[in-house]
Order: structure tokens, then sequence, then C-alpha cells
């Protein structure tokens, strides 16, 4: 894969780090995938995400704790307008070949992420206007009065407008063919650090800005950043241990205990704003990849009822994740705005009960049908997917696991191209209608649905979820996603595995703490001396 580089005197000048920093320091990064692209508007990954908020920033972000802070708006309100937020942009802001961040680049970015190839517009899709105001103030105007505007753009990242247009990427790359555009492999963010080289699947170099704005209000103890995809767990593991890498983010359960009891390192856990789920296609008159022809038997409620009945929640937590997980009953977790706890229940596997619903249903000898799956982006997601299969091998389902990496799982899943399929899905908003806009809406109308590739679609769920984005009193608004979800549960197209714990792992100079949203951001980590930290 052809080496990438930046090809700006500014990129030139940041290899020239300033010698009397206090920790100037380089953090080697591994991570279990890479990400397939740089445009920041063409896929809604946390692998893409996470990585890309080194380079790009949104205008707002959000604290471990849910709160919101300025990034590059430094306030927010609501006009007079109800249906109009204003935002104030920081001032003094440059992009990394220099040119000026202003009002211009944020009305081009919005409408860039409302692109039909973009994997945001879904999030964006009560926006129906965005303007500038002057140089550094835009306001974005919604279908109706919307409580939650903010929260939705804490991953939605600010792109130059000159330089996108000079280059021919005004429009996101469309990920599900193989085109791509200048966005693809190089990039012109605010962000704290900018791309140096970039070898696919390999290794990226990120070096820190010198015009970054937040000099003095961050540590940027971190000067450089080496990213290395590491696909297989245990030579990522064994990076680790040899010193070759610095941080590794993600770390299988199985070997949590032993890297806690190296001295030389440090591991920091906590639960993700994730849920773990398995995805049933209940739309399609006929399934593609199953041996029942002529009828879809996961359109029958009794089907779905088994698959449920026969997932041994306990177990996968036990065997396969080590302990690392909470059983789920809903596929949203705790920091969740909606989440209730009534909601998160699960059945005691029952395999009896579960072979007699098959054969009323009209399946006594059960069926054969694929489980897709990533390979790559979740902690244990292909051994969980073996585990799925065995336990639906104990009521007559014969399951087929084809694993694959995130990638092509995630591009699958976009272009609903499966039937029965395992995925994780976070709240980045931390609020219900993220999850409802995207997994539950019927796919494509009014730009809603895009992750939806179960074939759901209910004109009355339809009508409640888009009221979430207009609903002034927060009563009525949490009425509504209460009775979503009630119909949500009771419908069963998803399964909830699983909550996922996370565990990252370090030597011992680092102590990054686990985010919720699984985010870093290397301008906030701080380098100490390894021995002091014992």
């Amino acid at each position: 894969m052809k080496l990438c580089k930046l090809l700006t005197s500014v990129v030139l000048a940041s290899v020239l780090l300033p010698s009397a920093a206090l920790h100037a320091e380089t953090v080697r990064w591994a991570r279990s995938s890479d990400p397939a692209t740089l445009d920041p508007h063409a896929v809604n990954l946390n692998t893409n995400v996470t990585f890309l908020h080194q380079v790009y920033e949104p205008l707002v972000l959000r604290t471990a704790d849910g709160k919101l802070q300025p990034a590059l708006a430094t306030s927010w309100q609501v006009t007079r307008d109800p249906t109009v937020w204003e935002f104030k942009l920081r001032p003094g802001v440059r992009f990394h070949d220099g040119a000026p961040f202003g009002a211009d680049d944020v009305v081009f970015s919005i409408q860039r992420a409302k692109a039909p190839t973009s994997a945001w517009k879904t999030l964006l899709a009560p926006v129906v206007e965005v303007r500038k105001v002057d140089a550094l103030t835009v306001q974005l105007k919604t279908s109706g009065p919307n409580l939650v505007l903010p929260h939705t753009l804490t991953n939605l990242f600010i792109v130059n407008a000159a330089w996108s247009r000079a280059h021919q990427a005004e429009q996101p790359q469309d990920v599900s063919g193989k085109d791509e555009n200048f966005a693809t492999r190089n990039e012109n963010g605010t962000g704290a650090y900018q791309l140096v080289s970039r070898e696919q699947d390999t290794r990226t170099v990120f070096r820190q800005f010198p015009g970054y704005w937040g000099k003095g209000q961050f540590p940027l103890e971190v000067t450089q950043i080496v990213f290395q995809p590491i696909k297989t767990a245990a030579t990522r593991v064994a990076a680790l241990l040899s010193g070759e890498v610095d941080f590794v983010q993600d770390v299988p359960a199985q070997d949590v205990a032993r890297l806690k009891a190296d001295a030389r390192l440090r591991v920091t856990e906590g639960l993700e704003n994730r849920t773990i789920y398995l995805g049933l296609n209940v739309g399609a008159g006929e399934l593609k990849y199953s041996d029942v022809k002529g009828r879809n038997p996961l359109a029958d409620a009794r089907v779905r009822e088994a698959f449920r009945l026969a997932i041994d929640r306990d177990t996968l937590r036990t065997a396969v994740m080590r302990g690392l997980s909470v059983p789920a009953g809903i596929i949203t977790p705790q920091f969740v705005h909606g989440y209730e706890k009534a909601f998160d229940t699960w059945p005691k596997p029952d395999a009896a009960r579960a072979r007699q619903l098959l054969a009323e249903a009209g399946y006594p000898g059960g069926f054969g049908i694929t489980l897709h799956c990533p390979n790559n982006r979740y902690v244990n997601d292909e051994t969980i997917c073996t585990a799925v299969a065995g336990f639906l091998a104990r009521i007559g389902v014969r399951v087929s696991v084809a694993a694959r990496p995130i990638a092509q799982h995630a591009t699958a899943i976009n272009q609903a191209d499966t039937d029965f399929y395992l995925y994780g899905w976070a709240a980045p908003t931390f609020d219900s209608a993220y999850i409802f806009d995207y997994l539950v809406h019927t796919r494509g109308k009014d730009g809603r649905g895009s992750a939806n590739a179960i074939g759901y679609s209910n004109p009355d769920i339809d009508a409640k979820i888009a009221s979430l984005a207009a609903e002034r009193d927060p009563a009525k608004r949490d009425a509504t996603i209460h009775a979503i979800w009630q119909t949500v549960q009771q419908e069963g197209f998803y399964i909830a595995l699983h909550h996922q714990v996370l565990d990252y792992a370090m030597q011992r100079k680092l102590d990054i703490p686990v985010s919720p949203e699984d985010a870093i951001l290397f301008k906030n980590v701080k380098v100490g001396d390894p021995a002091a930290a014992r």
C-alpha cells in the first residue's frame, strides 16, 4: 500500500518538535483493526472515530461522566426560535495546512455529513438548515424543538471547506464500493495531532501540531503517536509484554488477569457505553443465508423467542468473557437516557421450551442459518458467536459462523446483506433516540434507519421516533421513549447478550482510564515515571 504523506510545510515543520518539552514522548498504540478510511464522515465505527479524534475535532466534546464541554464551539444555546440552536465558535483556530477555522467550515461540514454517502446522515436527520451568522457564529435549525441537538455533535468532525473543494472531496467517500476521494488517505483537521505517514493495515504516525489552539490548556505530553493494528490477540499482548508497544486498547478477556499481575504494566477497567447483541432479519420474505426456502422463520415471534430462550448469558459471562461482561436484556447500557432496569431482564435458558416453540412454528427439526460475526472488533467477538452457535444447536438450529473483519461486517450491515448477525451498539449522545434512529426506524426513510439490517418497519413507531427530535416537554418525550422500548422488547428482533466491559493495558508510565465511549484523546494523556508509579 502506498505510503501517504501530507505535502505541506506545516507537516514538515512539525518534525522539529520543541526539545524543551518536559515529557516529550512517543506512544505506540495498538488496536485489533485499522480504520478503512480517514474520511471523517464516511464511517460511523468506534475504530474510526477514536482514531480521527486525534486529528479532527467536533464542536462539542463529552467528558467521561457524560457532560458536554467546549471544543470548536465555546458556547451554545437555543435562540428565541425554539427550533434554532446557535453556536459561538472558538477564535484563533487553524487547520493543519495553516488555514483559519470559521463558520464556513462548520456549515460545509454539517452539509457534507448529511450527504447520502455519509454514515452520519441519520444523526443529523432533524437538522433542516445550517447557516452562517458571522465569521464565528453558526445556527442549526431543526424540524422541531430539539432538546438534545448538542449531544448529537460530539463525534461530528469539522473539515476544512476550501481544502475539501480543492481536492474534489466535497462528498463523503462511499465505502459500499471501492471508490476513494482525497480524504480517504489524507487529513486536514484542527486537532492536536496531524498525519505524518500512513501505511494501511500496518502503521500510522501522528505528530503534535505546532499550531494547535489548545497549547497551555491540555497536557500535550504525548508528542508522537505510532498506531499499529495487530489483528491477532496473542500477538497484540506479546507486543505489549515485550515493550514493542506502549498501549493496547483491545485487550482479550482471557489475558486480563495475567496482565494485571505484571508489575511492569497497568490495566484499567470499566463498563463501556455499548451492548453486544444479535440481530434477526424479520422483514424478508425469504432469508438469503438459510436453508429454509419460501418463508422466513425469523419473522415468526415463536422462533425469535426460542432463540432468546436458547442463549445462556451466564455461561457467556463466565466461560467466554471470563467475568468481564454484564449480562443484558436490552440493547442499551445504564449510561443512556431512557434505560430502565425493568427492561434489562432475560429468561433462564430453557432448551425444552425453545424446541417446543420451534415445533409450534413449523420447524420441529430446526433449520440451518448463517451467523455473521466480526472477528476483530469486540471483546472475544468470534468466540461469542461460536458459543451462540452451540446454544442454538441444543434446540436443533444448525448455525454456520461466518467471521470477518469489522470493515466488511459493518458494510454488510449497512447494505442489509445479512439475516442473523452479531453487532455492538453504543449511544454517543447518551440518549435512546440515537438507538432508535439507527436501529429501529424504517431503513432509509427520512434519513434514518441506516443500521437497521433486520427489515423492521412500523409506521407508528417511526412517527414516535421522529417526534423525539421535536418534543419540547421532557415528560412527554420520556413517555414516548418508554413506549418505543416496550415495543422493541416485545418484538424481540434484537437479542441483547451483554453490556461490554473494557480493559486497557499499558506500560506503567501511562495511566489511561477506560472511557465509557472507548475513546482516547492523547492530548489529555500524561506520561509519568514508570518507577515512581509502582
